[in-house]
């Protein structure tokens, strides 16, 4: 390292970089991303409609966790950073706003400012590494490479319509997705090694669970305000406790283990960016589109709890917390030591699937099929803390003598 002003945030190894105030304020843009994205499902459930959100959320996503891995390595604290970051939120919110019509008349928006934040966020990197840190500044240029690659796809896609938009965009992700597995092989500059993604863990793991923290207030917030404007009857009023409790029952299921257990893994580990890129690149997608898409079932239960079952219907009141679910087994078994995914998450994901076949044959309403869907997860939550806090052995006897002391029928049977 020269004497140029470096911009790269300075640790020892382990140390665990804090979460910046400038960091919070850049998140608080994707309130608004997870807010327009669910709000562009319910205007679309159908499956065209369904994949359009699913490429938005991808790239959304991807925005963010590639930001997030640049300030794990740049400063915040200096003032070329915080002007970077500044620039980058001003594009976010205006991709945000270009979201519901990204495939109507604002595709060439959403691309362009798509590609701009990408590639303009790597390009200032590079220069930032450049001759403090020449290892670094390779990495930022595979990076690079891997976003200018599918620039042209982006740019067309916009161009195109219906279903050669899907598909040209589809493909740009591809290749951008493709990135971190093939270590960013790129010609002339080589391939990444573990020892290039030399990040701060816990600031990773911090980052990841105030997103989580952000996808489920924008649920909470979802929830209050289609409350605020509905008649206050008996089964708006069950649906909508029913929505809170769910949405406290996923940050149960996240936060009492999972994220507490991830943080001191990857804090401590040799490999912490290889977790990074598994546990929380790619395993808290399905986390975050889980809570996106139960987001989108609570508000239709909300305004409809007394609607037929429909396949769309289905797919956002069960299929969002089945989403969450398995992101959360992935992300825990991963993070863990165990030799099998968790037994509570497995049992979940075994009920939220008899749940839907119930509700498809017996045709329930959306009301019934979002309740048993929270009380899905609520076993989760519940089977896990008890597994893990000191086991069933332990709180068996408790059970046992609790059902002594209920009242038994009138024939003492």
């Amino acid at each position: 390292m020269n004497k140029r002003i470096s911009l790269f945030r300075e640790r020892e190894a382990h140390d665990h970089s804090p979460v910046t105030y400038i960091e919070l304020f850049f998140d608080l843009v994707f309130v608004f991303a997870i807010t327009q994205l669910s709000h562009h499902l319910q205007a679309h459930l159908s499956v065209q409609g369904s994949l359009e959100t699913f490429i938005l959320f991808l790239a959304v996503w991807w925005l963010w966790i590639y930001t997030s891995w640049t300030t794990n390595w740049l400063d915040p604290e200096h003032d070329h950073v915080r002007l970077m970051l500044i620039i980058l939120m001003l594009g976010g919110l205006a991709l945000s706003a270009s979201l519901p019509a990204a495939f109507g008349g604002s595709g060439i928006v959403f691309a362009g400012t798509y590609v701009a934040l990408q590639v303009g966020r790597t390009a200032y990197a590079v220069w930032a590494a450049r001759g403090v840190f020449e290892a670094r500044k390779r990495n930022f240029i595979r990076i690079a490479f891997y976003f200018l690659l599918a620039t042209p796809l982006w740019l067309l896609g916009a161009w195109l319509h219906n279903e050669a938009r899907i598909a040209a965009w589809l493909a740009a992700l591809a290749i951008e997705y493709a990135g971190p597995f093939l270590m960013f092989r790129t010609p002339f500059v080589g391939k990444s090694t573990i020892a290039d993604w030399d990040i701060s863990g816990g600031h990773m793991a911090e980052r990841c669970a105030l997103f989580i923290i952000i996808a489920l207030g924008e649920a909470v917030l979802v929830t209050g305000a289609s409350y605020a404007d509905l008649t206050h009857d008996w089964p708006t009023s069950i649906a909508f406790a029913m929505c809170f409790v769910g949405s406290a029952t996923m940050w149960w299921i996240y936060f009492d283990v999972g994220a507490k257990r991830g943080s001191s893994l990857i804090s401590t580990s040799h490999n912490a960016g290889r977790i990074a890129r598994n546990a929380y690149t790619y395993l808290h997608m399905p986390i975050v589109a889980g809570i996106v898409v139960t987001a989108v079932g609570d508000s239709l239960m909300l305004t409809t709890p007394d609607a037929s079952i429909t396949p769309a219907f289905l797919l956002t009141v069960l299929g969002g917390p089945f989403l969450f679910v398995l992101g959360n087994q992935g992300f825990k078994w991963i993070t863990s030591s165990a030799k099998y995914p968790p037994l509570s998450h497995l049992i979940g994901e075994f009920l939220l699937l008899a749940t839907a076949m119930l509700a498809w044959y017996q045709q329930l309403n959306l009301l019934i099929t979002g309740i048993l869907g929270t009380l899905c997860l609520v076993v989760v939550a519940l089977w896990e803390w008890f597994s893990l806090h000191g086991g069933w052995q332990r709180w068996i006897p408790w059970i046992v003598r609790l059902g002594r002391w209920l009242p038994l029928p009138p024939d003492g049977k």
